[in-house]
């Protein structure tokens, strides 16, 4: 039997195409259980329309995408995960899991999730990084089964204190936090 991992969606749009190639491979191993927040789950961007990406994690999971905090609850106690991968994870949700915030489907999900002892997988895209961001990242890194997707500059000329998690690592960062271990290094060069 495939082990349950959440794959939770946030609203860093750019990341997407990258992230639903990556999460292929993942279907292989797992049982994907969707989530998306509920911004994402509504808002279009010049990557796509809310609807096409709802469509295409429905049709990645065979499930559908669970968008509210009412339909997040349950995936703590009554229907556990083994493992929670947030990917892409926004500045925004960054912040509301180091301060423990829950406001969206995504931080209830972590949070339900989180009571149970298993890990957490955050595959961070945020254009403050290194800036606004830090101090929350340093903040989740102290946290007991939280892990880090590698990541690195993903322009340094132009968003100097912008930071993505490398995709490809997602599926090897899993299995590493399924035997307690953050998958080093986590600095990767560009």
């Amino acid at each position: 039997m495939k082990k349950k991992l959440g794959l939770a969606l946030c609203g860093s749009y750019c990341t997407y195409e990258t992230l639903f190639a990556a999460a292929e491979s993942l279907k292989e191993d797992y049982d994907l259980i969707p989530i998306m927040s509920e911004t994402a789950a509504h808002t279009d961007s010049r990557f796509g329309t809310a609807e096409e990406h709802l469509r295409r994690l429905e049709a990645l999971t065979g499930r559908k995408p669970v968008t509210s905090i009412r339909d997040a609850e349950p995936l703590g106690p009554k229907e556990p995960m083994d493992a929670l991968l947030i990917a892409p994870c926004t500045g925004n949700t960054l912040a509301k899991l180091a301060h423990g915030l829950t406001d969206s489907s995504v931080s209830m999900a972590a949070k339900a999730h989180l009571r149970n002892g298993k890990p957490l997988v955050i595959a961070f895209s945020t254009n403050d990084g290194l800036s606004g961001s830090a101090e929350n990242i340093a903040r989740l890194l102290n946290r007991k089964n939280v892990y880090f997707v590698p990541f690195r500059q993903d322009d340094p000329i132009k968003k100097p204190c912008s930071l993505q998690a490398d995709f490809s690592l997602l599926g090897e960062t899993v299995a590493a936090a399924f035997e307690g271990q953050q998958l080093q290094p986590m600095i990767r060069e560009i």
